[in-house]
C-alpha cells in the first residue's frame, strides 16, 4: 500500500504497550512460530459442527411451520431430508468453505503499511526506528481492529414474526455485516474516529447505546427484526439470503422510517443515508453516479428543511465482474481504505458475507459475522455491562481478488467541509482509475449523462454489469442481486 495518502497515519510512538490486549494477535493457530497459517484443527472443526448442527435446527424449525405438506409414503431417517435439502442448496458449499476456505489469520510477516478504516500503520523497520516502533505500530493497530464493533449470528432472540426463527444461523451475514458498518459509522459520529474500547469500566454511555441500538428485538432500533420490516419490499425474509444492494436500500428504508417517528433531535441514526446508485430509478450497476446536488437533498430532508448539511452516510452497491472482480478494480478498492470517511466494505466470498475493515498489500481484513453467539441483553445506560462477544481479537485476512464481484462500500462524512474532501478524493481516485471508476462524482446526475454515454460501450470490456444482467448470471447459491 505504500505511495497511498500520508493522511491518518498512526505514530508508534504515542501507543502504549500497555493498551496491548492479552490474547495473540498474530495467529490463532497452535503451531508455534506460525504468522500466516489457516484455523486449528480444533477451531476448525468445532466451527465445521457448530454450523452443520444449527443448520439441521433451523431446518427443523421451518419445517415444522409448513402447512401443505403431502404425507410421507415410507418413513426414513429424520437425517434424511434436512441432508438432502443442504446438498441440493448452497449450504453445503458455505459448510465447506469454512473448513476448507482461503481466509487466514494473523498478519503476514511483510513490512508494507496497513490501512484500517481510512488510519495508517507504518509497520516498516528501517534502521532509524528498528523493530520497536513496528511492534508499537502492530499492537496500535490490533487495538484499533478490536475496538471494531463485531456483530454476529444470534440465537435464542424472539420469533421474528410469523417465521418462527429464533435464529439467524446459516442466512443472516449481510444483515450482520451491515450492522457492523452501520455501528462503525455511529462510532465515528458519536466518539470519533479515534475512539478505543475502554480497557476498564465503566464503558463510555454513548457506546453502550450504540450496542443497544442493535439488540436482538423489535425493541431495539436497528434489530435484525426491523431490517426486515424495512426491506420486505427489496426482497428481505428471514431464512433468506440478501445480496449488498437491497441491504442498502432496506437501511435507507429503515432510517426513513425512523425519522419520521421522531423529532431530529432525538434521531437514533443522526444523519442521513444517501444510496449512491448507477441511475435515477437506482438499478443500475457499472460506475454509479454521486450526485451532489443529490447528496444536499438528502441533508435537506433529513433535517426536515432545518438545515443546508448534515452528517451523511454514504452507501454504494456494486457488481464488478461476472463470477470475480475485474482485476482492474483492486487497485481502487484499496485506496478507499486510505479516505478519512471510510466505513469498509459489505463483501466477502461468494454466499457468505463479511465486514471488510482494512488492507495490506493484497490482502483485505474482516470481521467475520459467522460465529454463533447467544441473545445478550443489557439496558442502554448499562456502563458496567459485558460487550466482550461484540468485539474480535482475531485477526482475519482474504485475497482482496477472491472477494465476491457484488459488494457495497460505505462513507460517512461528519460536515460539509468533509463531504466536500471526500468528493474530491473520490474524484481524484476516478481519474487514476485507467477508466474503470469505481463511482464518479458530479454537481447532478443529469449534467453526468453526456459524460457517462461516452464511455457506456466500453463497460463489456471492464467486467460491469447491469444489476439486472447481474440476476441472470447469479447462480441459486450466490448473492440475490435485487
Amino acid at each position: 500500500m505504500k505511495g497511498f495518502r500520508d493522511r491518518g497515519i498512526i505514530s508508534p510512538s504515542k501507543t502504549s504497550t500497555t493498551d496491548t490486549p492479552k490474547s495473540s494477535f498474530i495467529s490463532d493457530s497452535s503451531e508455534p512460530g506460525s504468522t500466516d497459517t489457516k484455523f486449528s484443527k480444533p477451531s476448525l472443526w468445532s466451527s465445521f459442527f457448530a454450523s452443520a448442527f444449527s443448520v439441521f435446527d433451523i431446518y427443523h424449525k421451518s419445517s415444522s411451520t409448513s402447512q401443505n405438506k403431502a404425507p410421507h409414503i415410507r418413513h426414513s431417517n429424520g437425517w434424511t431430508s434436512p441432508v438432502k435439502t443442504i446438498m441440493a442448496g448452497g449450504t453445503m458449499r458455505r459448510i465447506q468453505e469454512r473448513v476448507l476456505g482461503t481466509s487466514k489469520t494473523g498478519i503476514s510477516n511483510t513490512t508494507s503499511d496497513i490501512w484500517l478504516l481510512g488510519a495508517c500503520y507504518k509497520i516498516s523497520q528501517d534502521d532509524s526506528s528498528g523493530n520497536a516502533d513496528a511492534t508499537n505500530a502492530l499492537a496500535a493497530f490490533h487495538r484499533d481492529f478490536s475496538s471494531r464493533i463485531l456483530i454476529t449470528y444470534r440465537k435464542g432472540f424472539d420469533m421474528i414474526e410469523d417465521s418462527k426463527l429464533t435464529s439467524d444461523v446459516n442466512w443472516g451475514c449481510m444483515l450482520r455485516s451491515s450492522q457492523m458498518l452501520v455501528a462503525q459509522a455511529l462510532l465515528y459520529h458519536q466518539l470519533g474516529r479515534s475512539w478505543r474500547k475502554p480497557l476498564d469500566k465503566p464503558l463510555d454511555r454513548e457506546y453502550v447505546e450504540i450496542l443497544h441500538l442493535f439488540g436482538d428485538s423489535e425493541a431495539s432500533a436497528f434489530s435484525i427484526h426491523n431490517l426486515l420490516q424495512a426491506g420486505k419490499a427489496y426482497g428481505l425474509a428471514a431464512g433468506s439470503w440478501v445480496g449488498p444492494y437491497a441491504m442498502c436500500r432496506s437501511w435507507e428504508s429503515l432510517a426513513r422510517s425512523k425519522r419520521e417517528e421522531t423529532n431530529l433531535e432525538y434521531q437514533t441514526l443522526p444523519m442521513a443515508v444517501y444510496v449512491v446508485s448507477g441511475c435515477e430509478d437506482g438499478e443500475r450497476g457499472g460506475a454509479p453516479v454521486l450526485s451532489i446536488e443529490d447528496a444536499a437533498k438528502h441533508c435537506s430532508e433529513f433535517s426536515k428543511g432545518q438545515e443546508d448539511w448534515t452528517p451523511i452516510l454514504l452507501l454504494v452497491p456494486l457488481v464488478l465482474g461476472l463470477d470475480k472482480i475485474n482485476p482492474r478494480y483492486i487497485p481502487s478498492l484499496q485506496a478507499t481504505f486510505t479516505f478519512p470517511q471510510s466505513l469498509g466494505i459489505l463483501g466477502g466470498k461468494p454466499g457468505a458475507s463479511t465486514y471488510i475493515v482494512g488492507v495490506q498489500d493484497e490482502n483485505a481484513f474482516y470481521l467475520d459475522p459467522h460465529e454463533v453467539q447467544l441473545v445478550v441483553n443489557f439496558s442502554r445506560d448499562d456502563v458496567e455491562a459485558n460487550t466482550s462477544s461484540y468485539h474480535c481479537d482475531v485477526v482475519r485476512h482474504i485475497p482482496l481478488d477472491l472477494i465476491d464481484s457484488s459488494l457495497a462500500i460505505g462513507f460517512y462524512c461528519r460536515d460539509k467541509d468533509d463531504f466536500d474532501d471526500f468528493c474530491s478524493l473520490a474524484s481524484k481516485l476516478a481519474d487514476e482509475s485507467n477508466g474503470a471508476p469505481l463511482f464518479t462524482v458530479a454537481n447532478s446526475y443529469i449534467s453526468s449523462k453526456r459524460d457517462n454515454s461516452e464511455v457506456r460501450d466500453d463497460e463489456d470490456s471492464l467486467g460491469v454489469m447491469t444489476m439486472n444482467d447481474a440476476e441472470g448470471c447469479s447462480n441459486e447459491d450466490d448473492w440475490q442481486l435485487l
